[in-house]
């Protein structure tokens, strides 16, 4: 069982985010996850990068609270509306942005919690 700590301080925005996962975890691959919460999914189920064979990793992420901010309502929202310009739910992502708006909607940082919360073998930690 090995801990990957995931630096708060370096993430800034959501590419920064998987940019941090890849010098933790696919620092010897010849391929890096891209930004994308379908990646962050199938890299938990393992089998992938250093947690290939891991049953039981965990994460301590450090310094949560910078990167909450980070991949806050003003990430999610540019994350959202870049998704407008390509093959998805159209009128999910408008009621995304709308519940977004109006507070009651995940930003992107919520949304990575519920990726590791789908995976109960995966520890997370915020620190």
């Amino acid at each position: 069982m090995a801990t990957y700590r995931i630096e708060g301080a370096r993430i800034h925005g959501i590419d920064d985010f998987y940019g941090e996962l890849n010098r933790l975890v696919m620092a010897d691959e010849d391929w890096r996850l891209g930004a994308s919460l379908d990646g962050l999914n199938d890299l938990l189920y393992g089998g992938i990068g250093a947690l290939a064979g891991d049953e039981h990793p965990q994460f301590l992420w450090c310094d949560h609270q910078q990167s909450r901010t980070a991949l806050g309502t003003d990430a999610t929202r540019a994350w959202l509306t870049a998704k407008l310009d390509g093959p998805f739910d159209q009128a999910l992502i408008r009621q995304q942005l709308r519940d977004l708006e109006a507070g009651t909607g995940k930003t992107y940082f919520e949304l990575i919690l519920e990726v590791f919360a789908d995976h109960p073998r995966v520890g997370l930690t915020l620190a």
